[in-house]
């Protein structure tokens, strides 16, 4: 994996930051590790979509940060468990997975990797 797509993972677990402090936020410290967990995440994701396919980017940056948030709630914000959930949440991450390795594909048959 090059270092774009470890910006795309490390923005996704970000953005489980930034999303569960926006609900659960409630001193002005946990609301400053909120803006500045935006603000990275976002940063991540920009200087990767310079050099990936922006789309796919996106795809993988907002699947990643909606599992984890959905695993994040239910870990330590106790959300109910529901194995729909999990299974739903596995269906989603194989998209994602999958996004990711037809992009490294066509990438490669271009000669760009």
């Amino acid at each position: 994996m090059n270092r774009n797509w470890s910006y795309v993972f490390i923005g996704g677990i970000i953005e489980v930051i930034w999303v569960s402090g926006l609900k659960h936020a409630s001193t002005w410290l946990e609301w400053l590790i909120t803006a500045a967990s935006i603000a990275l995440s976002f940063w991540l994701i920009i200087e990767a979509s310079k050099r990936l396919p922006v789309g796919t980017v996106y795809a993988v940056f907002t699947g990643l940060g909606t599992a984890g948030t959905v695993i994040a709630e239910m870990l330590f914000f106790h959300e109910p468990f529901h194995l729909t959930k999990i299974i739903l949440i596995a269906l989603l991450l194989t998209g994602v997975i999958g996004l990711k390795f037809v992009t490294d594909q066509d990438r490669s048959k271009e000669g760009t990797v």
